[in-house]
């Protein structure tokens, strides 16, 4: 689990840290497959391996995590629901380690996010699905976009002077996230009712739709700033997620610590 939230928040912290800095040169931000290809030589290579196994890491702690209920969702509709976001997340973050082994050997342009779309809209049924896909990741979008706004991250987190003071911080790499998971879905949808994939993709063609709008090198650049205080979030929850039927019950979260009573004088 912590090798796979590590992983995540490598990516992350490449995807955002590289457009910030080619939006600071002039030029557009990148999505996750072009800016895993800008890692050249030992170092980056290196780069990618860790991302790679970070992702396979992450796909197998989802998997098991919805088998065995280690977050203790429970099994009624919205815990089931939870479970089998699970595998969607998982299934996903695996495609990203795929992505990351085939950019190592030069195989990517089969594997972008608007290639497997637009394999999948010309597939039969391939329309609906994208539709019923795009709808699902908008929903996701909102769900964490929720979470920043209810701080329901916090329960999930170990209380300590450090998790304090990023609170705010936390807080927005999840709502970043929710808007660059709402745009892709709602990217999706559209590309799946005008069957075509020219709008649909990952994190790049959001950025796209973002840059082509009033103020757009405005909201793309916020929008990457958010993005590396999302990485910031996968790094936090690395180093102290609990893990409900893992760790100890005493175990002291970040939303006890905010919410308990301040000593008065």
């Amino acid at each position: 689990m912590r090798a796979g939230y590590a992983g995540r928040g490598l990516v992350y912290l490449l995807v955002a840290s590289l457009s910030l800095w080619s939006i600071w040169q002039g030029g557009d931000a990148k999505g996750t497959e072009e800016a895993m290809g800008r890692l050249q030589g030992g170092a980056g290579i290196a780069v990618l391996v860790l991302i790679a196994l970070g992702m396979f890491a992450y796909a197998a702690w989802r998997a098991v995590d919805c088998i065995w209920d280690l977050e203790d969702y429970g099994s009624d509709l919205k815990g089931l629901t939870a479970r089998a976001g699970m595998i969607t997340t998982g299934l996903i973050h695996l495609g990203l380690g795929v992505l990351a082994i085939t950019v190592m050997f030069g195989r990517a342009n089969d594997t972008g996010g608007s290639q497997m779309i637009g394999r999948l809209l010309a597939a039969p049924g391939g329309q609906a699905i994208a539709a019923v896909a795009g709808g699902l990741t908008v929903i996701a979008g909102g769900y964490y976009l929720h979470k920043a706004w209810t701080e329901g991250y916090r329960s999930h987190l170990k209380g300590n002077p450090a998790t304090v003071h990023l609170n705010l911080a936390l807080k927005a790499g999840v709502a970043a996230h929710g808007i660059a998971i709402g745009i892709i879905g709602l990217l999706m949808a559209q590309a799946a009712f005008l069957a075509s994939r020219s709008q649909a993709g990952g994190l790049g063609t959001a950025f796209d739709w973002l840059q082509d709008k009033t103020y757009g090198q405005i909201l793309v650049t916020l929008l990457c700033l958010g993005l590396l205080a999302f990485a910031l979030v996968c790094f936090v929850n690395a180093a102290w997620r609990i893990v409900p039927k893992a760790d100890d019950r005493g175990i002291r979260s970040l939303s006890d610590m905010l919410n308990a009573p301040q000593p008065r004088g």
